[in-house]
């Protein structure tokens, strides 16, 4: 049975090779990817699987139709981590542990507008000192947030 270290979870992703990207990253990490509709891309684009090369066929992951879709199916999981630009509190001050949720907006919107105060107290960012800084690449993101996690952990989970 697979046991992932972390749950990451794209809520209505819409360029496909951020998605191929992420996936990737998931079967290099043993971590288990979750995408939640609507897609900006059809799960069948080329874009897609060329980013996730020939690691798609194992990768552990999942489609939603909507949120309350993901919840439900997920037996609503109190351990979720979202992350955003639009906070201030360092995931780096977030203490991640192994099968936490590690939740994501899309590219052009971030998260839906109503998770900023439903979710507020999950709120977590990654810290950019630049000058001109506006957010990181979706996959760029996703792969610092569950490095942090893994290191946080010592690079140990049970399999």
């Amino acid at each position: 049975m697979f046991r992932p270290c972390f749950h990451i979870v794209l809520v209505a992703p819409e360029i496909p090779q951020n998605t191929g990207t992420i996936g990737r990253l998931c079967v290099c990490t043993d971590a288990q990817l979750h995408l939640v509709k609507p897609l900006g891309f059809s799960l069948d684009e080329a874009h897609l699987k060329r980013a996730g090369l020939d690691y798609w066929p194992y990768l552990h992951w999942s489609v939603y139709e909507d949120w309350q879709d993901f919840l439900e199916k997920n037996n609503h999981p109190q351990n979720m981590r979202f992350c955003s630009s639009k906070t201030s509190r360092s995931l780096y001050d977030c203490k991640l542990q192994i099968g936490d949720y590690l939740v994501f907006g899309n590219e052009g919107h971030g998260l839906p507008p109503d998770f900023y105060s439903k979710y507020s107290d999950s709120l977590w960012t990654l810290p950019m000192p630049g000058e001109h800084k506006r957010c990181h690449n979706l996959a760029n993101a996703a792969s610092i947030a569950l490095y942090e996690g893994l290191r946080q952990n010592g690079f140990q989970w049970e399999r």
